[in-house]
């Protein structure tokens, strides 16, 4: 069962990345979109091309989180910070904004059918293996992680319908 605030309100302790991209992006549309390109480009230097399941899934995950780092964690003047680790064959995306007031939902909830927003959480429930939600270290802000276990052959561990989702 995947929780959005771990127990103890922390993050899960980190493991020593493999590999690891982080940058900061102006906390615009823009500045999401390059955030997930650069994220896709990246793992494809990593050795998982752009059309497999594991860039597809991290790409869009990616995207989702970065969007509402823009849409509900935008504070005026201020960047978003997105990480990218891989470590024991689990990716991590963090993406972390100076806006602690608003937080995201421990579970996500079901939008309204004719509504053509408020899904990205649901996908990132859906795609990922884990995600959550915790403060800022010494800042005022909060962090949305989310991470994807590599499976056979680059594949990640998702739901089965998470394909669809993707292309």
């Amino acid at each position: 069962m995947k929780s959005a605030t771990p127990p103890n309100g922390h993050m899960p302790q980190r493991l020593a990345p493999e590999r690891e991209f982080a940058m900061r992006f102006t906390s615009t549309p823009r500045g999401a979109r390059l955030a997930r390109r650069l994220v896709s480009h990246r793992l494809d230097d990593w050795g998982h091309p752009y059309a497999t399941p594991v860039n597809e899934t991290l790409t869009l995950i990616t995207a989702e989180l970065t969007a509402n780092a823009v849409r509900h964690g935008h504070v005026p003047g201020r960047d978003f910070h997105l990480q990218l680790t891989l470590a024991e064959n689990t990716f991590r995306i963090e993406v972390t904004d100076t806006r602690a007031e608003k937080q995201p939902p421990s579970i996500p909830p079901t939008p309204d059918s004719a509504s053509e927003s408020g899904r990205g959480l649901l996908l990132v429930a859906a795609l990922a293996d884990d995600w959550g939600v915790s403060p800022r270290p010494a800042a005022p802000g909060k962090t949305v992680w989310a991470e994807l276990r590599e499976r056979r052959q680059g594949r990640p561990c998702a739901h089965p319908w998470a394909e669809l989702a993707v292309t």
